[in-house]
């Protein structure tokens, strides 16, 4: 069971990188690629802490 749960915690983390990096250019954030690479992969924990970075990656995930 603890392998289910972090199988589907790893899934989810990886559709949340893809979502964002392929809506990023709707975001208000800098378009460059260091840049970009950092708030995919750091995503959970600035969406957890951070207002502005919400907002901005629900933007990113419309489309």
């Amino acid at each position: 069971m603890p392998k289910l749960i972090l199988i589907v915690l790893l899934v989810v983390y990886g559709i949340g990188i893809y979502r964002f990096w392929v809506g990023f250019e709707r975001t208000n954030f800098q378009r460059n690629l260091p840049y970009r690479i950092g708030l995919s992969l750091l995503w959970p924990a600035l969406f957890a802490i951070n207002k502005s970075f919400r907002r901005n990656f629900r933007k990113a995930l419309k489309g």
